[in-house]
């Protein structure tokens, strides 16, 4: 691949970032009308399941050390619980309680409209962006042809 300036690499570059700082922005926005702090909302989101400390970590990105004032925060809020694996003892899981299921349920429904909003496009537009951007992430999961129930049916 060549090194040389490309323009549209660089524009291409600028708009991921914007688009990027604003999803963020929203979301933290979402989080704050909830009353969490963006980690902590975050790692709401990221609990689909029960998961240790350190798969918590991994999705968070960050240290297992970091997770632990993340998960004390939840905790204290009543919106998570600390429970031993079943499969091994020596592991802690943290679990949404029925409080925090249902502040991921609105920290969700708060954010999808501010999504909606920075995705501002025609339904058509949003599935050829989610395609695009798929495929520029290496995402063989989802290809063009996948994604023909989001598309209108020929007239």
């Amino acid at each position: 691949m060549s090194t040389e300036a490309d323009p549209v690499l660089d524009e291409l570059s600028t708009l991921v970032f914007e688009m990027t700082r604003r999803l963020r922005n929203d979301f933290n926005v979402s989080a704050a009308e909830l009353n969490l702090p963006p980690t902590q909302a975050l790692a709401l989101m990221c609990l689909v399941a029960p998961a240790s400390m350190r798969e918590l970590a991994t999705r968070l990105s960050c240290e297992p050390s970091n997770v632990t004032a993340i998960v004390d925060g939840l905790e204290r809020r009543g919106l998570v619980t600390r429970e031993l694996d079943p499969s091994d003892r020596r592991i802690k899981q943290v679990t949404l309680t029925g409080e925090g299921k249902r502040h991921r349920t609105k920290l969700g429904s708060h954010n999808k409209a501010k999504v909606a909003a920075v995705f501002n496009l025609s339904a058509p537009d949003r599935s050829q962006l989610r395609d695009l951007l798929s495929r520029a992430l290496g995402d063989s999961s989802r290809s063009t042809s996948d994604s023909s129930e989001s598309r209108p049916a020929p007239q």
